[in-house]
């Protein structure tokens, strides 16, 4: 059962590779996942200027996805929090707002410096890259993350992909850490 709530940054449901990680792991029942329109706007509006080829309706299907597949998974009615919020980037005071609102004990991101934990502990929110997050994961279950990590790897067909490959895959997406320990996993991967 859902032993705390972690609100994803919208850095991590872009690139790809880490959010189907993510929400994998988000159906573990491990924990539970939030986000909210703005933080879905935000990645969906990073996504469309990288490749301006995608269609807004597409990225509007994996929205509809996540939120569909996802129980609980969306943050509302936490916008009132934001003004009274400090940050030092003001654009990221809607991630915290819900993250409050969720009652969040992590926030999932990369931009890590934008989340001073001097600001964040007050509320009994931790800022933690996703490497450690998948870390913490690995050493509550590592049956259930490697699991994920296969049902994942398995979804990619065109063209397939080995472990070793998936494997590179997030380690050039900074899950360092996470990559050394699923290693030691490879039978199950």
């Amino acid at each position: 059962m859902a032993t705390f709530t972690a609100v994803y940054d919208s850095c991590v449901l872009y690139p790809a590779p880490i959010r189907d990680l993510l929400l994998e792991l988000a159906l573990t029942d491990l924990f539970r996942a939030k986000w909210s329109a703005a933080i879905h706007e935000e990645w969906m509006r990073s996504l469309g200027a990288a490749r301006p080829d995608l269609k807004r309706e597409k990225l509007e299907r994996t929205r509809e996805f996540m939120d569909l597949h996802v129980r609980d998974c969306l943050v509302t009615n936490y916008e009132d929090l934001i003004p009274a919020l400090k940050l030092p980037d003001k654009k990221d005071r809607h991630v915290f707002a819900a993250a409050i609102r969720a009652g969040a004990d992590v926030i999932v991101t990369y931009n890590l410096k934008d989340f001073p934990a001097s600001e964040l502990s007050p509320y009994d929110i931790e800022a933690q890259h996703p490497d450690a997050f998948v870390m913490h994961l690995l050493d509550l279950a590592p049956g259930a993350v490697c699991a994920c990590v296969k049902t994942v790897r398995a979804r990619l067909k065109n063209p397939p992909v080995t472990a070793e490959q998936y494997l590179t895959t997030l380690e050039s997406r900074e899950l360092i850490q996470t990559v050394r320990v699923l290693e030691t996993y490879g039978e199950l991967l």
